[in-house]
């Protein structure tokens, strides 16, 4: 089973910049879409952006135009770029992992507790 890790989280001021990781450990020829989401405390899990298998991408309207997603499918890793961050994007950030095709059936192994990720005024 793949299992997903991200990484990348810290602390930074408004304006600045971090890039999470999702990186996927195993092996499999199965197709995989990756979606970012983000929850704090006493919130819902919120959809932040998503890259299918083929590189297509989508985003949510608070983060279009600052985060980018991108993939690097020789190293099994899929990448948030975060620019111009706000306080508002303080939150724990999470990916997962879904499989398509003909491998839809198939789950991820016990994926990672997520990267805080603080921006501060």
């Amino acid at each position: 089973q793949l299992r997903l890790m991200e990484s990348g989280g810290g602390s930074v001021q408004a304006g600045g910049s971090l890039r999470l990781s999702c990186a996927a450990s195993g092996y499999n020829n199965c197709p995989y879409d990756v979606t970012w989401y983000r929850q704090t405390p006493g919130k819902e899990r919120e959809f932040v952006a998503a890259i299918d298998s083929d590189g297509t991408t989508s985003y949510a309207e608070l983060t279009k135009g600052r985060f980018t997603i991108s993939r690097d499918n020789a190293k099994n890793t899929v990448y948030l770029q975060m620019d111009d961050l706000a306080p508002d994007d303080t939150a724990m950030y999470n990916c997962k992992g879904d499989y398509t095709g003909s491998c839809s059936g198939l789950d991820f192994g016990p994926g990672g507790q997520g990267t805080q990720v603080t921006v501060t005024t």
